[in-house]
């Protein structure tokens, strides 16, 4: 199997779950008390969309150039976890009347930690079942 796909879905793999388990688990009742009149009901398309986009970011901007290692990785992620996420929640700031600086604060540590997270584990589980040649 190419390399890629396997480095993608290895990626994606790990996201999916952690991220489902700190919005739906841990942080919920924070996001509920800070925006909570703003939530709806989950968008299932977009979600799947914004999953599929990000994993190719981290792909490419991550861990999927040729030179990657799980330090690169590790910092690397944190780094687009980062600004991916600082992108939103300093536009929603911005533009929302209701938004929150713990919402944004919370949220973009959460991606920085997460988007490491994945990548590094994205790249160590590749490397494992498709290593480089």
């Amino acid at each position: 199997m190419n390399r890629y796909v396997v480095l993608y879905l290895a990626t994606l793999i790990v996201l999916i779950p952690i991220d489902f388990l700190f919005l739906g688990l841990v942080a919920k009742g924070f996001f509920t008390a800070q925006v909570g009149d703003m939530l709806g009901e989950i968008r299932v398309a977009p979600a799947i969309l914004f999953y599929l986009l990000y994993a190719v970011g981290i792909l490419i901007f991550v861990n999927g150039p040729v030179g990657a290692t799980w330090q690169s990785a590790l910092l690397y992620g944190a780094l687009f976890g980062l600004f991916c996420y600082a992108t939103f929640e300093l536009t929603s700031l911005s533009l929302l009347r209701h938004w929150t600086w713990p919402v944004a604060v919370v949220d973009i540590s959460w991606g920085i930690v997460v988007t490491a997270l994945s990548s590094t584990a994205g790249l160590l589980i590749a490397n494992r079942i498709a290593p480089r040649i």
